[in-house]
């Protein structure tokens, strides 16, 4: 899991939004309110939407809160990391926000974190043969 992720709030310019993930190297991160509460996802993929808007046709500038999604997939920070990444197999997310009891938000999980796991236990397990 990753605890460094964009923080990133639905008043937000989208455009800001952006360059959060972009400095953090994230597919997408977790829209959360002023106590850290899950609120929805903002991907690079509507990100990019709104870019073009902007800059080629000179649109609105839209706030997070336009486009984020709501009906986000979540998981807990005690989630089995093997169902997860058999999840990640079927027509689901690259990116999961991780929370805690009180839906806060406290770390982004993803596909090539799961893929490392994976592949020190696969290292581990050579060693030992």
């Amino acid at each position: 899991m990753n605890k460094d992720f964009a923080v990133i709030h639905p008043d937000m310019p989208v455009v800001e939004a952006s360059g959060k993930l972009i400095k953090k190297e994230m597919l997408g991160g977790p829209v959360i309110d002023s106590d850290g509460t899950l609120l929805g996802w903002i991907s690079e993929q509507e990100c990019l939407q709104v870019a073009i808007q902007v800059v080629y046709h000179n649109q609105r500038v839209a706030s997070v809160r336009d486009i984020m999604r709501t009906d986000v997939l979540s998981v807990g920070a005690d989630e089995d990391p093997l169902r997860l990444a058999q999840q990640m197999l079927l027509a689901k997310p690259k990116s999961y926000p991780v929370v805690d009891k009180q839906k806060r938000v406290i770390g982004v999980i993803s596909r090539r974190q799961i893929l490392k796991m994976l592949d020190t236990k696969l290292a581990e397990m050579s060693t030992c043969s």
